[in-house]
């Protein structure tokens, strides 16, 4: 037993207390730039799909969520959510596109605030298929700018939301008709080593928890599994962080090392070699927090 807690504390030592954010380039698609202090926690790009620009606030009629006026478009969509800074409001955020916006001259095709915009649940879960997005319908905005540039026919559709716990998501769906100019992929496992040879530890993007025994469908590994697939002779850790107030931390060590290995057999089952990897489960210890909260993650680090 002494011998184990002595090789989680190692392992703690080894992971950096804060990310250092700013030191670590995020992706930013080329229509917007990110907000300052945010981080990209979720990316995906559908190529050559038929899309409905929603120009309205939603209803419900006849068991069906619909919108008064929308367009249909088809072209490259790629979706982008970015959680915000604790000390910033939606307000702020909200204020901050709208002026980027005007900046850009992009046209408002349609915007809405609060209740007007109809009910939470309907954008996040029958239009965007996204419950992180939902929350209170009074911290919501919704807005879509015509981002025409060059000739180009391309489209923004920004929704913000403050959750009942405080934080704050922006969701853009970038749209582009003409097909997309610079696909982003945050999950290359590249830059993934890059990252990793510069910073010795970076959290894992894309991956969440449903429980301590299984991720989210959302969760995503096959950029981790590229990565040790592409790098046989380097090993790493898998160290999973856990924080919740009012529980003890043996306990929180011990389901957050069950993380760890939920996906470390998850790795295992993909082909990755056991030698290349080990878990381990550091709890509420090493934590990376901002202004009000400590963050739950999987952190990965060269050994």
């Amino acid at each position: 037993m002494f011998l184990n807690y002595r090789i989680l504390a190692g392992a703690c030592f080894l992971v950096r207390v804060s990310l250092a954010q700013d030191s670590v380039s995020i992706p930013e698609h080329r229509l917007m730039p990110r907000f300052p202090d945010s981080e990209m926690t979720s990316l995906e790009f559908v190529e050559d799909t038929n899309y409905r620009l929603i120009l309205s606030s939603l209803q419900r009629t006849r068991g069906l969520v619909s919108s008064e006026n929308s367009e249909m478009l088809r072209g490259d969509i790629t979706k982008i959510i970015y959680e915000v800074a604790s000390e910033f409001s939606g307000q702020d955020v909200f204020e901050y596109f709208k002026k980027e916006a005007s900046e850009r001259n992009y046209k408002i095709l349609f915007s809405c605030s609060g209740r007007e915009c109809g009910s939470s649940n309907y954008w996040a879960n029958d239009i965007f298929g996204n419950r992180v997005l939902y929350g209170p319908e009074r911290n919501q905005y919704y807005s879509v700018f015509d981002a025409a540039t060059e000739g180009r026919e391309d489209f923004v559709a920004m929704y913000i939301i403050t959750r009942g716990n405080r934080r704050v998501y922006v969701y853009f769906e970038f749209i582009e008709p003409g097909g997309t100019q610079s696909r982003i992929d945050i999950f290359d496992s590249d830059r993934l080593l890059s990252e990793l040879q510069a910073e010795r530890s970076v959290v894992l993007k894309n991956i969440e928890f449903e429980n301590d025994l299984s991720l989210t469908r959302d969760s995503d590994i096959s950029y981790l599994i590229s990565l040790l697939e592409k790098n046989p002779s380097l090993k790493f850790y898998l160290v999973a962080h856990l924080y919740q107030e009012g529980v003890k931390s043996d306990e929180l060590i011990a389901r957050s090392h069950q993380r760890a290995n939920v996906l470390l057999q998850l790795l295992l089952g993909n082909g990755i070699d056991r030698e290349q990897i080990e878990a381990y489960g550091a709890g509420p210890f090493a934590p990376n927090c901002g202004a009000e909260r400590c963050t739950d993650r999987v952190e990965l680090v060269m050994q």
